[in-house]
């Protein structure tokens, strides 16, 4: 039986500290894979914690791929690649995706839209907003009319730091942050920093408007197909693939959480060449459902192989044009040095009041209400759809993350068939199949994205589905 010091979790909680206490001994060694790890029950019992604790520690080590379960018999340890020279744990350093489909075309005879995945109008924090922008004209006029440097001016940087090490563990230093007008303006930065005689990569599925950016600076973009567990390293070294552009830890379109196994291959891949990254692009990375939130594969990169994209257009709005990327050291040394001639694509009042709304803690609240909102959200429409006639045609999938998951329908019609009837009936909804590019499609699964649903409609939408399947 495993035996953990509970006393020593301070102010951790204690399903956090029996999950990094399990976490360290895989990495380390000291649980080999396919160990068998002790019953939920006689565990708790032998740590004197309850038996919701051990679950949520063993949820939260499953999405992240450190242990797996199986059926009737137990839980067990996932297969780690341990620490070496190349994959270790990290020291600290001192110190948008705005929208997943171009072609949202709104109609209002929509009963729902589950293909736009803007979000809520309703829940922007205008009030805040507004305070502090009246504020920032009242009180730093002059920051305001000098131009920042092209990276965004210090104290946007310096909040964005505070809140990757607050809600995220990253531990980086405001001169690796760049901010810029959204992702795609920094899409465009990433290809002429690291050159257009790289050949990037992108997952398939996935998101095609990173593709087309990449094809449209005329660099090469390869098609990635990916497993179970993301992206294969066998067809980047085929593609000769030099920069993987990937969403580990709520891809798109699928839902999945790639496997803490397959980051650490990624991260080999990587260091075998200097011409080698990885953008890590978390679109929507703060709205976890369950657990915590999963750890980004920056944080585990020692050799500055990892650049981390963000932006704020999932949690406050895509109209607030501002994104943002972590740059391994080397590479903000370029850009600095390479790119001083810029000017900075965000407005400083619009950064300046950003770094406000962070820095008063204010960004803090309105994330832990957009997840409790978006939870009501989500579980609204789960239970709609499991009351509905449509439970005995369907399977749900991916629904712990991010702001849509996956509805796995058994029906004999394809999937533009299907797609077209739910038009007609008012409900717009695509196909997961549609985000294929070269691989072959998985068929009779549908993506549904439900931030900008009104609950007032949910039931009226599946009704509609029921037409369809009946």
């Amino acid at each position: 039986m495993l035996a953990y010091d509970i006393s020593k979790a301070g102010d951790d909680s204690l399903y956090h500290f029996l999950y990094r206490s399990i976490k360290d001994d895989i990495l380390s060694g000291r649980l080999e894979p396919d160990a068998k790890l002790p019953s939920k029950r006689p565990f708790a019992n032998s740590l004197g914690v309850s038996v919701i604790t051990v679950e949520n520690a063993y949820n939260q080590l499953i999405a992240e791929g450190f242990i797996y379960s199986l059926s009737r018999k137990g839980f067990f340890v996932a297969a780690i690649p341990q620490k070496n020279s190349n994959i270790q744990q990290k020291q600290p350093v001192k110190q948008s995706r705005e929208s997943l489909h171009t072609e949202q075309a709104k109609a209002p005879h929509y009963i729902a839209d589950f293909v736009n995945n803007q979000v809520d109008a309703s829940t922007f924090p205008f009030t805040t907003w507004a305070k502090l922008t009246r504020k920032v004209l009242c009180e730093q006029q002059r920051e305001l009319l000098t131009r920042s440097p092209n990276s965004g001016v210090q104290k946007l940087r310096k909040s964005i730091a505070k809140m990757l090490l607050e809600f995220r563990g990253m531990r980086v230093s405001p001169e690796q942050i760049v901010v810029g007008a959204g992702t795609d303006c920094l899409y465009t930065w990433l290809v002429q920093l690291l050159g257009f005689d790289k050949k990037f990569g992108v997952e398939d599925p996935g998101y095609s408007k990173i593709s087309k950016i990449y094809r449209k600076l005329n660099v090469v973009c390869n098609y990635i197909p990916q497993d179970e567990n993301g992206v294969c390293i066998d067809q980047l070294e085929e593609t000769c693939t030099d920069v993987v552009h990937l969403s580990p830890s709520h891809h798109f379109p699928t839902g999945k959480v790639m496997p803490v196994s397959r980051r650490y291959e990624l991260l080999s891949w990587a260091a075998k060449s200097s011409n080698r990254y990885i953008v890590e692009d978390e679109y929507d990375s703060e709205f976890r459902m369950v657990g915590r939130p999963i750890p980004s594969l920056q944080n585990i990169d020692v050799q500055d192989k990892t650049i981390y994209i963000n932006s704020f257009s999932k949690t406050l709005a895509s109209t607030v044009r501002v994104g943002y990327m972590v740059l391994p050291k080397p590479l903000a040394k370029k850009f600095h040095e390479e790119f001083s001639f810029y000017t900075c694509t965000v407005s400083n009042l619009e950064q300046y009041v950003l770094a406000k709304f962070i820095g008063e803690a204010h960004y803090e609240k309105h994330i832990n209400r957009m997840r409790n909102f978006y939870r009501h959200r989500r579980d609204t429409l789960l239970e709609t759809i499991r009351q509905s006639k449509i439970r005995d045609y369907i399977e749900i999938a991916e629904e712990d993350a991010g702001l849509h998951f996956i509805l796995k329908v058994n029906t004999e019609l394809s999937d533009e068939e299907f797609c077209e009837r739910a038009l007609k009936n008012g409900v717009y909804i695509r196909a997961l199949s549609d985000y294929y590019a070269e691989a072959e499609p998985s068929q009779h699964e549908f993506i549904i994205n439900y931030s900008s649903v009104s609950e007032s409609r949910m039931k009226r939408a599946v009704q509609q589905l029921e037409k369809i399947l009946e």
